[in-house]
């Protein structure tokens, strides 16, 4: 069933893309904040606290949903998987807002495409040059693709919408409480987000090696993705930089300063057609995790 949901979420989202870039913060953004603003005293237990109910309630109860509907009728449960994906997955707006990069950056209109850059990732890429803009599209790219897809596809598969709730939600939360140097109420959302994104990290890290240049993937995730400065993201980017050929990280300006960043992948310098590639890798990707959850459903079948 976990097949069947997957790609009627992702042929509904193709013919029916959602109109935000990211429909479930969207839908989130207000209760995250006001959740911050509630519990936020600079404690870490009410930060776990604030996690409960901002992550897991709402991920027991779409599991306990999910349950009730499966026990009435397998389809019930099957429509009731497909609206939770539809919501949760980052599908609709990726590849759209890839593309309008690469368009722009091979029609040589480094203006329009550091717009779109922005608001596709929220930083500022005034100062980059069709190299570094290549590049950080391509990590950006990536680490979407995984945070928005893979991620949940895999927790999905384990524990079904459930999983993928409880992943988005815990990204989520990590992502829209931003810690002060002096608070730490933010650290329980970041240490357990770390904990849930280890495998599905190594995961997707192992896909890009597998549809991509697998060695120079291998090579790059042991000898690079430490140097990161988020260790589950270097070894998603370090991979996908060896699978594709193609150089990341290096410093960037920013603001009038260079910010220090190691230099991950290998091969060529990045341009619109890495950036292209970049696209091809993820659905590569996504096409093999289908493939894997259907071996999966047919072995089901058979032992029964």
């Amino acid at each position: 069933m976990s097949l069947l949901a997957l790609l009627a979420t992702l042929l509904l989202s193709y013919y029916l893309p959602h109109r935000q870039l990211d429909l479930l913060q969207h839908l989130m953004h207000p209760y995250a904040h006001w959740l911050e603003r509630s519990f936020n005293d600079g404690k870490k237990l009410h930060g776990m606290i604030a996690w409960i109910a901002g992550a897991l309630l709402p991920a027991v109860i779409i599991g306990v949903i999910y349950f009730v509907l499966l026990t009435v009728h397998f389809l019930l449960g099957l429509l009731f998987s497909i609206v939770v994906l539809y919501v949760t997955l980052r599908c609709s707006q990726f590849e759209r807002r890839a593309e309008q990069i690469v368009a722009s950056l091979r029609d040589q209109n480094i203006d329009l495409a550091r717009e779109q850059f922005y608001e596709w990732e929220g930083s500022d890429a005034d100062n980059y040059s069709q190299a570094q803009l290549a590049r950080v599209s391509i990590e950006t790219a990536l680490k979407r693709a995984h945070h928005g897809l893979f991620g949940p596809v895999f927790w999905f598969a384990v524990l079904g919408p459930a999983g993928a709730v409880l992943y988005r939600l815990s990204q989520l939360l990590k992502t829209e409480w931003h810690p002060l140097e002096d608070n730490v109420f933010n650290h329980f959302s970041e240490q357990i987000f770390e904990w849930i994104d280890w495998l599905p990290a190594r995961i997707t890290a192992i896909c890009f090696a597998i549809v991509g240049d697998f060695e120079d993937a291998v090579y790059c995730w042991r000898t690079q993705a430490a140097t990161w400065p988020n260790k589950a993201l270097g070894i998603i980017l370090a991979s996908g930089g060896g699978a594709l050929g193609v150089k990341l990280g290096e410093p960037l300006p920013f603001k009038g300063v260079i910010i220090y960043r190691p230099e991950i992948g290998l091969g060529d310098e990045a341009d619109a057609d890495c950036l292209q590639s970049a696209i091809g890798l993820v659905w590569r990707v996504l096409f093999l995790m289908m493939g894997i959850l259907l071996l999966l459903t047919i072995a089901h079948w058979l032992g029964h």
